[in-house]
């Protein structure tokens, strides 16, 4: 279902408090006047929903391949309950975009799967850089925003398992 069909963040009342939460983010480096809004965006969904500035850890890699490594490093540091990883990559004329996106959605799903926290896939995989920027806030969405909701949503259902 593509965004155009579901609005992820149209039922505000059922996010959970996230008053305790910890939520690291990793964003890349690379295309940063697109993931500098996002990280801005989901930061501010954070903080709206009550997650405290200073229980937000941010740290910036290179490019989006090395988002897998971040959040594995990250996560291993036991200081956060979820990851965020924020990435953007535009198609070009090479197959390059086919390598780096399939390669970190593979890492990302791995480290999903064998860890103990939630790792969120904030990678914008587009054609064109007027795509992703319809997905910061334009007529797509705002997938920061959506990328944070996720976050808080799913250390909520972590949290279910703790009890």
């Amino acid at each position: 279902m593509s965004s155009h069909q579901f609005n992820f963040c149209e039922d505000i009342s059922a996010i959970p408090d996230a008053t305790n939460m910890r939520v690291g983010i990793v964003v890349s480096e690379w295309n940063n006047q697109i993931t500098d809004r996002l990280l801005e965006s989901a930061v501010n969904t954070l903080t709206a929903n009550g997650v405290s500035p200073t229980s937000i850890t941010v740290r910036r890699v290179p490019g989006s391949f090395e988002l897998v490594y971040g959040a594995s490093l990250m996560a291993k540091s036991g200081y956060v309950d979820a990851i965020i990883a924020i990435g953007c990559v535009v198609r070009g004329d090479t197959p390059h975009f086919d390598y780096i996106c399939q390669g970190t959605t593979q890492g990302l799903t791995t480290l999903n799967a064998q860890g103990q926290i939630p790792i969120i896939n904030g990678l914008l995989t587009v054609n064109t850089m007027e795509q992703a920027e319809a997905r910061t806030g334009g007529s797509v969405g705002d997938k920061g925003k959506e990328f944070a909701l996720t976050a808080i949503k799913m250390i909520d259902y972590a949290w279910q398992f703790q009890k």
